[in-house]
């Protein structure tokens, strides 16, 4: 897990693991709906989640291209948008996988104002 918006592509033309930037025809618009939930996440915001074993890890105002951060191939991001005209971004919203229950009032409160801000794009 990691705290960042990913918005596609996912996959890239050369398959390389990581760092390659796979741009959409759609890219700003992808890129204005990831800051528009980051911007208003505490933590995500920061492009820092600071993640266990991945405290180096950052993100540019707290959002990646897909392929940039690694490469899928064959995701479900990028499968709705080329087939299905389904503009679409991925949440990382915590670090762990699965949080505990009690963590969850907490993680509501970081993400209530993005997910209000995101709806309020649609």
């Amino acid at each position: 897990g990691s705290v960042v918006a990913s918005y596609p592509y996912d996959d890239s033309p050369t398959h390389r693991p990581t760092g390659v930037y796979s741009k959409s025809a759609d890219d700003e618009v992808f890129k204005y709906l990831a800051k528009a939930y980051a911007s208003h996440h505490p933590i995500m915001r920061t492009g820092k989640p600071n993640c266990p074993g991945e405290e180096g890890e950052t993100f540019p105002d707290g959002i990646t291209n897909g392929a940039q951060w690694y490469d899928v191939e064959g995701g479900m991001q990028d499968y709705n948008y080329v087939w299905a005209n389904c503009f679409e971004i991925t949440l990382e919203l915590s670090c762990c996988k699965y949080p505990l229950t009690s963590e969850l009032p907490k993680e509501w409160e970081n993400n209530r104002e993005s997910l209000l801000a995101f709806i309020e794009k649609v």
